[in-house]
């Protein structure tokens, strides 16, 4: 409502106050920064990847448009597009490397490909004229109409901008990339191609800064590289992110408007380029010291504080029952359950400097079955399963899943392969809705399911049907970091059956559960089996894994040391020296 008001203000100005050409002048610049600080932020709001060079999108474009007007006469306006196409096409190409990169590494990279386009366009003279730069036509209208018309150029694309950001958030792409942000190994884990996502949203941030280059390039009617490749443009957007609220939709550009009114004044009554670089500088300690999350965000969680949610209970009488397992089981795959070895762990070893930590370790995994893994602490169990799930690459042996060696895939084809797990300590996406979480996991790497709405539709409804499943329906719109642990254990559940996986590692998944839950947790566990689900259980809760699973492999030392049944295991001395102990030992063995 408050947006649909300030853009009908914004729409109407012009017609309102047509003949001040100055407030037109300044309102277009603060619409162009927002449209920069927008795009900026689908990959350094949403993936968290902080890019020091995006203004070079803005150069880009600007001379794209400017080079085909020169040489083909066409009104530079009429081929803006075309400056945010060669943005895209820069932007994948070179994303496809500098994405390799994270953290401070990446931030300085792109500062380097800023400064490398402006070394481009001045010595290369014969495409971009050098340091003379690009003399281009005065504008077709007539001078009555004065800035009104790139007024509503830059507008248009800023409202486009906006819409296509939210666009991005309702999909799964979207909940992908905040995924990243979050934690980019689970993303991974729950097969988000973190590789494909993060360089489409890389090429996404580019595209409406190209275009309004090309509009800049014709209201500047002259373009050169020292303006064009500015890496003071590239500080502006970054602030305006960060002083709006980094990752929301509507704070770049909030925080765009402020900054452009305050650089205007700033360089009005400021008197020099010094005054005005510290006054923004100031600004930039503020935001940090005081505004860590942003305007909006706080404003949101101060709004938050005081009026609190009613708090929510877990609905245990509904969770994990019957009726709602038969959800579940409609998104599983029809085929038989056929006799023979689902997964295979063959010599595996991992080390880590002196200390092995998985040491040539065999295990099988029957399809169908309910395979427990137990051991001592240190033992190498989550280990194994992070080298099983590709979170680890392993230094040697094989795993074959399902018939095909897997140990040099990366994370995500092993999901989209039907392998999920969840996590010793739970690690969903915090600052995500718990719908959010569920919603996020790839069960295929189609661009159909990537840019399927996440938000509404088919794929909502079937994260629904789950938080349904493990009686967290009710808190679908709560962050998730505001669960209890045992509550996060449910949703990870959740977020793994939305793979809709053939083979399921638990680590500890009665951990932190409430026990008058725990009954329900295992039954749900078996009428997933029955439904065609594997599992591979790490579990220290021994008469849990007793009644629960069948075979139990026990690890010591980072190898298997026992396998078999469960009344086999507890009567194994080898097992009960390296683990279970002398409680676990027949009544006349103490005899």
């Amino acid at each position: 409502m408050i947006a649909g008001i300030v853009l009908l203000l914004l729409v109407l100005y012009p017609v309102v106050n047509p003949w001040q050409p100055y407030p037109q002048g300044v309102m277009l610049i603060a619409f162009l920064l927002a449209i920069q600080a927008s795009s900026w932020n689908i990959i350094s709001g949403y993936a968290g990847y902080i890019s020091l060079g995006h203004s070079m999108f803005l150069g880009l474009g600007s001379y794209t448009a400017a080079i085909i007007a020169l040489h083909t006469g066409v009104n530079p306006l009429w081929v803006a597009p075309l400056g945010g196409v060669t943005a895209v096409v820069i932007a994948i190409v070179f994303g496809s490397v500098v994405l390799r990169t994270r953290g401070h590494a990446f931030v300085i990279i792109t500062i380097a490909l800023l400064l490398s386009a402006q070394i481009v366009a001045t010595n290369w003279d014969g495409l971009t004229n050098g340091s003379d730069g690009i003399t281009l036509e005065l504008p077709f209208w007539s001078a009555d109409f004065q800035n009104i018309p790139f007024y509503y150029a830059f507008l248009i694309l800023l409202v486009l901008t906006v819409l296509f950001s939210a666009w991005i958030a309702r999909t799964k792409f979207g909940t992908g990339l905040i995924a990243i942000r979050e934690d980019e190994g689970k993303a991974a884990s729950i097969g988000v191609n973190t590789t494909v996502f993060k360089i489409l949203a890389y090429a996404a941030s580019s595209f409406f800064i190209g275009a309004a280059g090309g509009v800049y390039a014709y209201y500047q009617t002259f373009l050169n590289p020292v303006g064009a490749f500015a890496i003071l443009g590239s500080v502006l957007i970054v602030l305006s992110a960060l002083l709006g609220g980094r990752g929301s939709l509507y704070g770049p550009v909030i925080g765009a408007f402020i900054v452009s009114l305050v650089n205007e004044a700033a360089t009005v009554y400021g008197g020099s380029t010094q005054s005005r670089v510290l006054i923004l500088g100031l600004i930039l300690v503020a935001v940090v010291l005081f505004l860590p999350a942003g305007l909006l965000p706080t404003l949101q969680a101060a709004w938050r504080k005081r009026h609190p949610v009613e708090t929510k209970y877990t609905d245990q009488t509904g969770a994990l029952s019957h009726q709602t397992v038969a959800v579940v089981r409609e998104r599983l795959p029809d085929a038989p359950v056929t006799p023979g070895p689902l997964l295979e762990v063959r010599g595996v070893s991992k080390r880590f400097g002196g200390l092995v930590a998985v040491d040539n370790a065999d295990l099988t995994v029957e399809r169908g079955s309910i395979t427990a893994l137990i051991g001592p602490n240190g033992s190498g169990k989550t280990t194994l399963f992070n080298l099983i799930t590709g979170n680890m690459p392993v230094d040697s042996g094989t795993i074959t899943f399902n018939g095909k060696r897997i140990e040099k895939l990366a994370p995500w084809t092993r999901g989209h392969l039907g392998l999920g797990r969840t996590f010793q300590v739970t690690r969903l996406f915090k600052d995500m809705t718990v719908l959010q979480n569920v919603v996020a996991p790839l069960p295929d790497g189609r661009l159909r399911t990537m840019f399927a709405d996440a938000v509404s539709g088919h794929e909502a409804a079937r994260a629904r049907d789950l938080l349904g499943v493990v009686g967290l329906a009710r808190f679908a719109d709560q962050r998730a970091g505001e669960l209890s642990y045992g509550q996060q254990k449910l949703v990870e559940l959740a977020q793994v059956l939305m793979l809709s996986p053939e083979l399921i590692l638990l680590d500890e998944p009665a951990g932190g559960v409430n026990p008058s839950l725990l009954g329900r947790l295992t039954g749900v566990i078996r009428e997933l089996n029955q439904a065609g689900v594997t599992f591979l259980v790490v579990e220290h809760n021994i008469p849990l894994v007793l009644d629960l699973c069948d075979p139990v492999h026990v690890f010591a030392r980072g190898s298997c040391i026992a396998s078999g049944p469960p009344q086999q295991i507890r009567e194994d001395p080898v097992v009960l020296d390296a683990y279970l102990g002398d409680d676990w030992r027949p009544q006349d063995a103490h005899a």
